[in-house]
């Protein structure tokens, strides 16, 4: 039964792409239209989705907030016992106590009770300074988590207002749908249709979009070999360098790296890069362009402005929450280690790299 709703949803899929039948369609939609209505129904199946995300990530803020603000009150109950102790050690050196026990020393009438009192003294000295160096990690920590807990509420306050916005979208688009549903006189068939649009995508489409993206990132961490061994890759002038990588040999070491880039090549063009590629019925197309990245640490990331599916847009939310899933960069200091990128540019068939020494 499984192989036949798969089969099933992939003859429905099929139909939804070729957008060639009056009799599906009916003769109120032309094509376009049919296309469009789909394309919003799988946008809102996505955004969905990434609502949920957002909900889930708002639940384990929340539960990491509640559980720093009880460390908080435990620390700044620890922090009220250490600061009375190091308030003790304070006033200790502001009355001269510890010059007294200072001045015995200096003052010992023996080799051995000079050896005795310095030990004394050595000891008492050692607790001081314990009891203030608890003090000072006790309040260190204590900021630490006032820290995390700012940071918490900030993080709760922006996904507040994506979750709002994105309710606000699915909500427009749902209105859109059942506005063209509610005018169509074949509103059952379309219905249909995307419901199947959905199945196939949510049970064969997102798995297989995000195998490309994984056979990717595993071979952008084999890159920086590959640029190495390459004769010409890299240049340099001055305390500059450059790194340059032509499309055709980007595509040969994908298809070293994995099989499923056979039919899935790379273009560059001027400050744009598109991947494209079709295996069995499935068609992906990326387009998307690189930026150089400081943080967390020196990167030449890539960034996915669209991305395409079986001739259908998916949403920013899907591209987003791929681009978090899948490291699609690469890092510059992996190929020299005492550089770091500062520029990256694509034009026909090149993608360029400028580094510089990195003292």
């Amino acid at each position: 039964m499984k192989g036949r709703s798969a089969i099933a949803a992939l003859v429905c899929a099929l139909l939804c792409i070729q957008l060639t039948s009056t009799y599906v369609y009916g003769e109120d939609y032309s094509p376009e239209e049919t296309r469009a209505l789909l394309q919003k129904s799988l946008s809102i199946v996505e955004i969905d989705h990434e609502i949920e995300r957002i909900e889930e990530r708002q639940q384990q803020l929340g539960q990491e907030q509640q559980l720093l603000q009880v460390q908080l009150r435990e620390q700044e109950n620890e922090i009220h016992i250490q600061q009375d102790r190091a308030g003790e050690v304070v006033r200790s050196y502001y009355m001269g106590e510890r010059d007294s026990l200072l001045m015995a020393v200096l003052g010992a009438r023996s080799l051995k009770d000079l050896f005795v009192l310095y030990d004394y003294y050595q000891i008492i000295i050692g607790r001081d300074r314990a009891v203030l160096d608890k003090y000072q990690e006790r309040y260190d920590s204590m900021l630490q988590t006032s820290l995390r807990i700012s940071e918490t509420t900030d993080e709760l306050n922006v996904l507040k207002a994506g979750l709002q916005n994105q309710r606000k979208r699915v909500a427009a688009l749902q209105n859109e749908v059942d506005g063209e549903l509610a005018k169509s006189d074949n509103a059952a068939a379309i219905q249909k249709l995307m419901e199947e649009l959905t199945n196939y995508w949510e049970n064969i489409g997102i798995y297989e979009v995000k195998r490309y993206f994984k056979a990717l990132a595993a071979a952008m961490q084999n890159l920086p070999q590959f640029i190495q061994e390459q004769n010409g890759g890299i240049s340099t002038t001055g305390t500059t360098y450059t790194i340059r990588i032509g499309q055709d040999e980007l595509n040969a070491f994908l298809r070293e790296q994995d099989p499923i880039f056979e039919n899935f090549a790379f273009q560059f063009d001027e400050n744009k890069i598109t991947a494209a590629g079709q295996r069995d019925e499935l068609q992906l197309s990326i387009e998307g362009h690189y930026t150089v990245e400081n943080e967390p640490q020196n990167s030449i990331r890539f960034h996915v402005n669209k991305l395409v599916f079986n001739q259908f847009e998916l949403p920013d939310t899907t591209r987003r929450m791929l681009e978090r899933e899948f490291d699609l960069g690469f890092y510059p200091q992996k190929i020299l280690s005492f550089v770091k990128a500062t520029e990256v540019s694509t034009s026909k068939g090149v993608l360029e790299v400028k580094l510089a020494i990195s003292f």
